[in-house]
């Protein structure tokens, strides 16, 4: 089981994880209650005006959907002078075409990467706790990892006390891109959720730690904080931003997000700079913000695959 702390976000490396990494970046989250600096930018900036966040206290429980990622195409209005950004979509991949080799035109370049995100993402790939508003006969065995979000789904079930979102980044050609920040936006917090609590494991663990960003959701102001992992005693260095990459060079960002206290709803903003432009993604789950619920005080439950039932966690 996680410790109950408050919450944790992971960056699990894919492949070239394990490369040495630039300096550390900047990774700071905005209040809930404002939005992106409005400072003057310069005019190779442009924006995409963002979605309005889902800031809905109830703290019912909702469907928590198959993990895949938005596609997201922004474009913006000629004119404007702020960050571009990315408003949610419901696709399976975000991707944006690079500007055509053509001559200058006057509509804006596109975002020069692509990101796929996975947010049914199990610690170690096994462990990890849904709240579901049903009673253990009526709520079936835990399903392969794979089939996690299929299963949320189908349960209308909320990640239980921390979410791990795996976030896949490249660019769209050679011409690197920097990811130069991380940032955490808190949508709303609510009362945790009622129901049960279901355990996807019967206890695991291993020696690969995964190195992530951790955030806690209960902070007022929470920031993603770079975190090294360790595979069988050898450290793993931290995630370290600015870090750049291109169509030849991704890089995974595990984010574990944790929350003791809440029913919290929450997205990621990353902030790219390529050949003198910048901008803003917004990372969500397919257009609606993740969702964590802390389980404290929640009736906790393991399967028994001897009993083919679920039986109280002692």
């Amino acid at each position: 089981m996680f410790p109950e702390a408050g919450i944790v976000v992971t960056a699990a490396v894919a492949g070239a994880f394990l490369a040495t990494l630039g300096s550390l970046g900047s990774l700071a989250a905005l209040p809930t209650d404002r939005g992106p600096s409005a400072e003057a930018a310069p005019r190779s900036r442009t924006t995409a005006p963002a979605a309005a966040p889902d800031s809905s206290p109830t703290p019912s429980l909702s469907p928590s959907p198959a993990a895949s990622s938005a596609t997201a195409s922004p474009t913006t209005p000629e004119g404007k002078k702020e960050r571009e950004k990315s408003g949610p979509s419901s696709s399976a991949t975000h991707r944006t075409d690079p500007a055509p080799d053509a001559a200058p035109s006057s509509s804006p370049a596109a975002v020069p990467l692509a990101w796929t995100v996975d947010s049914h993402v199990w610690a170690q790939g096994c462990g990890h706790d849904y709240v579901v508003g049903k009673p253990p006969a009526q709520v079936p065995p835990p399903p392969a990892p794979q089939d996690a979000g299929v299963w949320a789904a189908a349960q209308s079930a909320v990640h239980g006390e921390e979410t791990h979102v795996r976030i896949s980044v490249q660019g769209l050609s050679a011409t690197a891109v920097v990811l130069e920040a991380l940032r955490v936006r808190v949508a709303g917090r609510a009362e945790p959720a009622r129901g049960h609590a279901y355990a996807m494991d019967q206890g695991c663990g291993g020696a690969l730690t995964p190195r992530h960003f951790a955030v806690d959701l209960d902070k007022d102001r929470p920031i993603a904080r770079s975190v090294p992992g360790n595979d069988a005693g050898t450290p793993i260095p931290a995630v370290r931003l600015p870090y750049r990459v291109s169509a030849e060079d991704p890089e995974v960002l595990l984010v574990t997000a944790r929350t003791s206290g809440c029913d919290c709803r929450w997205w990621l903003e990353l902030d790219w700079s390529s050949q003198g432009r910048t901008g803003t993604v917004r990372v969500d789950d397919h257009g609606r913000p993740f969702r964590t619920s802390a389980i404290e005080g929640l009736p906790h439950h393991t399967y028994d695959t001897s009993a083919r039932a679920w039986v109280p966690d002692s």
